[in-house]
């Protein structure tokens, strides 16, 4: 690698100094000058840009990336096609288009979809009189026009409810299809028939060119459970079409309800003695499959109240249901009640690296913690909050303040004033004291002329398993881990400590990741990643480097680091994103990952093979790092 040479002090040269004295001393010599010190080189400007792609001029060779032989191209009207062809002097055509190729012989292209009727990609490569092809099959879903005249035909991989349903007998299922707009729908419920409308006609949208449209019901879950079966039908004419049943159960029984403590179904979420060491979190989801939003205790109890697909709806108190993984639900036996949590006491309890608040809950509170500025929200679901004493520590450094609101009957919200962003929290669950504590952590002590010294910062280089490939083959867990050990040298000169989620080619796993940070008691968490596309997505619309994080105390660190990478790259700034992602997702430090190049474009996969596309990513990292703790230690 290439590193930038610290500056030395003069040295002083003690040779003709002792000359000098002992010429004086006995007089036996002419006294001479002192040479003056050479000054020290002035340090080379740091390189931006990546560095250019060399040329290859090999044997055609046409090899393929992406798409995969027999790879499913879904619905998709263009896809990219990425590899290398092994000249960079040659040229080269897919299905008729023509292809830049890069001096190192890899290409990219953004080429249409072939048709079902002849689903393959041929690649023809020329180079003088050489030429090289090269075939690669593909899966196409056949598209049966949507048309107004012919045989009907319906879409129907857009026909919801797509999966069976558990719900209460009072709640709505939408039911939808795409077909003809000059058909008819409807739910075929026995004796029943429940029409579809036109959902584009009924909000006023005029018709495209489209002869299909989106139609649309709801009903109540009732009257599909009650059905002995419930069938989507479109009809134009004599020609009708009947689809799959609509398959849906109910969760209710008689005297259910939020208000009600007969038959209800309660269940608890993980087991308490699981993963006793770890950051193990039962995830909850505002929808089934969503992104993460609530982070529960193992061993909280809920009520189930409903089933989708994969995923199991649970009440967290009155006012809010929550999907969690079926994988994360254990049955309690009939006729369990539900969990009381009154909290009568708080008590705070100030350290040198942190703040404790202790709530005494009895049991473990679904819970959610909020960052607001300088505020932290947390909420306890199906809690109520009676303190007799409430401390106001007027001279911590950080928690200037506590207020508490009952929200809802059976909802709590404590919010804890500081004097400064959150920088940190973790919670943490005393089943001896049947209470809850969060622990709010105080930002490290820094010196803003050497911002990372005395830190733990934990460097992660992304994967395996998995991770994107570029067009030569590199791939991104063997990219990324050069580039994580020059971020380890170069913190390491600034007097941080550092510690590696992994050293070797060998997978860790992601969850194994943030526990490693977390033993090690970091300060900060850095991981390192090249991105890739979806298929589907027009690489060239769409390229550049992004940093990525999940909790608020996150997001300026994001911001700094993405500013030093954008400058040393020189490559569109894509910013930064919240994005829910395992090892960002931890809350005793700031964390991102940073993707800093596309692995698919040559340029890019190029500059991650040599040592210096790799000293600009790890240079962009550390300064980010600096910049950060600089601005965070303030003016002395």
């Amino acid at each position: 690698m290439t590193t930038r040479p610290a500056a030395r002090p003069a040295r002083v040269a003690i040779a003709p100094v002792l000359a000098s004295l002992l010429a004086s001393a006995f007089g036996c010599a002419r006294a001479r000058p002192t040479p003056t010190p050479a000054p020290t080189p002035a340090e080379a400007p740091e390189r931006v840009g990546l560095p250019p792609v060399p040329r290859v001029n090999g044997a055609l060779n046409i090899r393929v990336v992406s798409p995969g032989e027999n790879q499913a191209l879904g619905r998709l009207d263009s896809t990219f096609v990425f590899g290398q062809v092994g000249s960079g002097d040659a040229t080269l055509r897919i299905n008729g288009e023509t292809v830049p190729v890069a001096p190192n012989g890899a290409f990219l292209a953004f080429v249409p979809v072939p048709p079902a009727s002849a689903p393959r990609y041929e690649l023809v490569a020329v180079r003088g009189a050489d030429t090289a092809r090269r075939t690669i099959p593909v899966r196409v879903a056949p598209r049966r026009p949507l048309g107004a005249t012919g045989s009907l035909a319906v879409d129907e991989e857009s026909m919801g409810p797509a999966e069976t349903l558990s719900l209460r007998g009072d709640e709505p299922v939408r039911v939808t299809l795409r077909a003809p707009r000059n058909a008819t729908v409807w739910i075929a419920a026995d004796s029943a028939r429940i029409p579809l409308v036109d959902w584009s006609a009924a909000r006023g949208v005029a018709p495209g060119d489209d002869a299909a449209t989106t139609w649309v019901t709801e009903v109540p879950a009732r009257v599909l459970a009650a059905a002995r079966s419930a069938r989507l039908v479109a009809a134009r004419g004599r020609d009708t079409v009947r689809l799959r049943p609509l398959r849906v159960t109910l969760a209710d029984r008689p005297g259910t309800g939020p208000d009600s403590t007969l038959a209800r179904d309660f269940v608890m979420l993980g087991r308490p003695d699981a993963a006793a060491d770890t950051d193990r979190v039962i995830i909850g989801r505002p929808v089934p499959g969503g992104f993460y939003k609530w982070f529960f205790i193992p061993g909280t109890i809920v009520e189930r109240t409903g089933v989708q697909g994969e995923f199991t709806r649970v009440r967290l108190d009155s006012r809010l249901e929550v999907w969690v993984p079926n994988a994360d639900v254990v049955a309690l036996p009939a006729g369990a009640a539900p969990a009381r949590r009154v909290v009568g006491n708080v008590r705070l309890a100030p350290s040198a690296g942190w703040v404790d608040v202790t709530f005494g809950t009895g049991d473990r509170p679904p819970y959610e913690i909020v960052e607001r500025g300088t505020d932290v929200d947390l909420l306890l679901y199906g809690t109520q909050l009676t303190p007799e004493i409430l401390p106001m520590i007027g001279n911590d450094t950080l928690v200037r303040q506590i207020v508490w609101t009952q929200d809802a009957t059976d909802r709590a919200r404590v919010t804890l004033r500081l004097s400064r962003a959150p920088y940190g929290y973790q919670v943490l669950w005393d089943a001896a004291g049947g209470s809850f504590t969060l622990r709010l952590r105080r930002t490290p002590t820094i010196d803003p002329r050497a911002p990372l010294r005395g830190l733990t910062v934990v460097v992660d280089p992304g994967h395996p398993p998995g991770g994107a490939t570029g067009g030569t083959g590199l791939t991104e867990p063997a990219a990324v881990l050069p580039v994580g050990f020059l971020v380890r040298d170069m913190l390491q000169q600034r007097g941080a400590k550092v510690v590696m989620t992994r050293t070797t080619a060998d997978p860790v796993a992601l969850g194994d990741r943030a526990v490693i940070a977390r033993r090690a008691n970091a300060d900060v968490f850095v991981s390192i990643h090249l991105n890739a596309f979806g298929e589907g997505t027009n690489p060239f619309a769409n390229y550049g480097t992004s940093t990525l994080f999940y909790h608020q105390h996150s997001e300026p660190l994001a911001r700094y680091v993405e500013r030093e990478l954008v400058k040393r790259f020189r490559i569109p700034d894509l910013g930064v994103h919240y994005q829910n992602l395992a090892v960002a997702r931890p809350t005793w430090y700031p964390a991102v990952l940073t993707e800093g190049l596309f692995l698919m474009f040559p340029e890019q996969e190029n500059a991650m093979r040599t040592p210096e596309g790799r000293e600009l990513y790890a240079r962009g990292i550390v300064a980010g790092l600096e910049s950060y703790f600089r601005d965070l230690a303030g003016p002395r």
